[in-house]
């Protein structure tokens, strides 16, 4: 079959026509984009930031605390953005003149965010930014936070219909606000929920879970035998123990040593891939432990750092993220979830030589040969430049 023939004249004679209506056209302004409706309901969905402020704070446990966070009106945050049960937000503080972002998984149900967020918040050893949040935040503190991120939810396109949950320690808080999700209706899944701490003393919210229908908590303690706790971990034995016949999911949250386990576990219940599903897990806790683990000639290597056309020095150690050396080098990088995984901090690697763990490495694989890396999850290997796109 031919292909018919342009007749360019015709295209020509359009011209007048379009030039004669452009001068018929009212002078008025043009509305700004903002006006339209599809892109005010877009702002609301994802707002670039959330200015908040700390209505309240809960004393959990001595190294953990439950911060409730409203819009703060006065500085342009009317309302809080929804999101569904297991999402997370990242926040941001400044200490020191640096900047800092952290990731904390919403404990409250969807329902709330009419009028709340609520994120717990463990204080760690040496934690630059979980003690600076439990020393300030205190009631009337200001917040700056992203909109609802995260895909560590219930799906059931993809998911079964029964979801093992096991959460290890503050772990617990995305399954709070599935739980509390599903006892409201919003969420329809059958939960069991196995709940994973040293001690009896180290659950929180137990009262919640307990009085909470709809879904079945399993408490498991690995450092006391007691009766009504099952002993021991989450290993593949319990989680065969309550799962269903037939098809389940298994979601985990937790420390980065219980991915591990409970990975490793599922894999002898034989569950396919899709069905194991994981909280961001945060930086590598000690790269060293990751099966490809890269060793440096260095301890500590200085990156060149490009953004918005400038330049900065700042030294890395050699099994540092990268991300974090930026942040305390006084360098604004963008930064969601701090796991390799939302792609925000994407930087390309002008030169020089990283180390990426192929456990958390969501690249694609256009960026691994055309040389982008995502900081947070990389590790120098060599002196380096990046080019690093500014925070929003």
């Amino acid at each position: 079959m031919k292909k018919p023939k342009i007749n360019l004249f015709n295209f020509l004679k359009m011209v007048p026509e379009r030039i004669k209506k452009a001068e018929e056209a009212p002078d008025d302004a043009i509305k700004p984009l903002s006006s339209y409706k599809v892109n005010a309901l877009a702002a609301a969905l994802h707002p670039a930031v959330q200015y908040l402020t700390v209505s309240a704070v809960t004393k959990l446990s001595p190294d953990v605390k439950l911060y409730r966070l409203t819009p703060d009106k006065s500085a342009g945050t009317k309302r809080l953005a929804p999101f569904s049960a297991g999402a997370y937000i990242s926040v941001t503080v400044k200490i020191d003149g640096c900047t800092y972002s952290r990731p904390y998984s919403i404990a409250s149900s969807p329902r709330d965010a009419a009028e709340f967020y609520e994120i717990a918040v463990k204080r760690v050893n040496g934690g630059v930014v979980s003690s600076y949040i439990h020393e300030n935040w205190v009631v009337g503190a200001s917040v700056t936070a992203s909109e609802p991120c995260g895909e560590f939810g219930y799906e059931p396109l993809r998911d079964a219909k029964t979801v093992i949950c096991a959460a290890g320690g503050v772990g617990i808080t995305p399954f709070r606000s599935m739980a509390k999700a599903i006892a409201e209706g919003s969420e329809s899944f059958n939960m069991v929920l196995l709940y994973c701490a040293r001690k009896e003393e180290d659950i929180i919210f137990k009262s919640e879970f307990d009085a909470m229908s709809g879904v079945k908590v399993v408490y498991v303690l690995s450092d006391e035998e007691k009766p009504g706790f099952e002993h021991g971990f989450a290993d593949a034995e319990l989680i065969k123990k309550y799962a269903p016949e037939g098809d389940f999911s298994l979601f985990v949250c937790g420390p980065t040593a219980m991915y591990r386990f409970v990975e490793a576990e599922a894999k002898k219940l034989g569950l396919r891939r899709k069905y194991v599903r994981r909280e961001v897990a945060g930086q590598p806790d000690d790269p060293k432990s990751e099966p490809d683990y890269e060793p440096a000639d260095k301890e500590i290597y200085e990156i060149k750092v490009i953004q918005n056309g400038t330049e900065k020095t700042v030294v890395c150690g050699a099994d540092e993220p990268i991300l974090r050396a930026l942040e305390r080098g006084g360098t604004s990088a963008p930064s969601r979830c701090r796991s390799g995984e939302c792609g925000f901090c994407h930087s390309r690697l002008v030169s020089g030589k990283c180390y990426t763990p192929s456990s958390c490495d969501s690249r694609r694989e256009a960026d691994k040969i055309y040389g982008y890396i995502h900081p947070c999850i990389a590790f120098p290997r060599s002196d380096l430049t990046i080019e690093v796109p500014p925070a929003r």
